[in-house]
């Protein structure tokens, strides 16, 4: 029980140390300037803090802002002062919504989702034109080039000057949708094989038996999904890469970093612990970070 209880007390005693320790941890940044603590975006969200914003009572982060706006239309627009531009988000995003519910009612279906596209272009474009007008003295800000990697692949690479990267992940975006596509054409083929050789309402006549229509059909959807991960992983990455590279960019990367010095040197013996006390000649090392 003393032992038990000397436990009890040496944690409670060091929770404090350890919540210290967790804040300090947590709210490192690469930039040392406490400001620039409000680029990045943020998990949490405040309605106080975001429709103080609207008011104009405090700044917002552009993660905080692009949050609320997402459900709270134009906020974006508020925010930065445009308000002219309402009439044009409520409009299309409305709008179009509206139309397509309207023409899905009326039985048009093609009508209809050519609305709900234009609802979510529209809805993609407030977005980015809250993004781009976002205010700062910041560049690059992490929020901004996370929110174009999101909104747009490979914007967040041009955002932070590194063109150069577009093409890679361009590239690799097609190449897993080329495979993307080949399997889902073959899985396609093989499904209606299969579907056609396990009907027994119609006698089936094909040179390709259900079971292996079956086999080749799975390897094709395994192989189809596989792609897509492929391609979720591309989008991924180039958002995690605007945001790291974004606060990385005031990073200095000096030529001199570390330096290795080697040089002649007379190495004195000390007179108390030596044998001989003649001083010996060599090579001294010396490396600087």
């Amino acid at each position: 029980m003393k032992r038990l209880a000397a436990v009890i007390i040496t944690v409670l005693a060091a929770m404090p140390l350890w919540g210290q320790f967790r804040n300090e941890a947590f709210q490192q940044s690469y930039n040392d300037d406490v400001a620039n603590q409000k680029d990045s975006t943020d998990v949490l969200f405040s309605f106080k803090e975001y429709f103080g914003g609207l008011a104009h009572k405090n700044e917002l982060k552009v993660g905080t802002l692009f949050a609320g706006s997402a459900v709270f239309l134009g906020g974006e627009q508020i925010y930065n002062r445009q308000y002219w531009k309402l009439p044009l988000v409520y409009g299309s995003i409305l709008g179009s919504a509206g139309a397509g519910i309207y023409f899905k009612t009326q039985g048009k279906d093609d009508l209809a989702k050519y609305c709900f596209i234009g609802t979510g272009v529209a809805y993609w474009a407030m977005h980015m034109d809250g993004v781009i007008s976002f205010k700062t003295d910041k560049y690059p800000l992490p929020g901004k080039a996370t929110l174009y990697s999101l909104l747009f692949p490979g914007l967040g690479q041009a955002y932070n000057g590194e063109h150069w990267k577009i093409p890679i992940y361009y590239t690799a975006f097609a190449t897993a949708y080329y495979f993307y596509d080949n399997n889902r054409i073959n899985f396609e083929r093989y499904r209606r094989i299969y579907k056609e050789a396990t009907n027994h309402e119609v006698p089936y006549t094909g040179p390709i038996p259900s079971d292996v229509a079956l086999y080749y059909k799975n390897i094709y959807r395994r192989y189809r999904d596989y792609a897509v991960l492929a391609m979720s992983l591309v989008y991924v990455l180039q958002i995690i890469d605007a945001n790291v590279f974004s606060y990385m960019h005031d990073f200095e990367i000096v030529d001199d970093l570390a330096t290795v010095n080697i040089s002649p040197t007379v190495i004195a013996p000390d007179m108390s612990l030596a044998l001989n006390p003649q001083p010996a000649f060599g090579l001294g090392l010396s490396v600087r970070f």
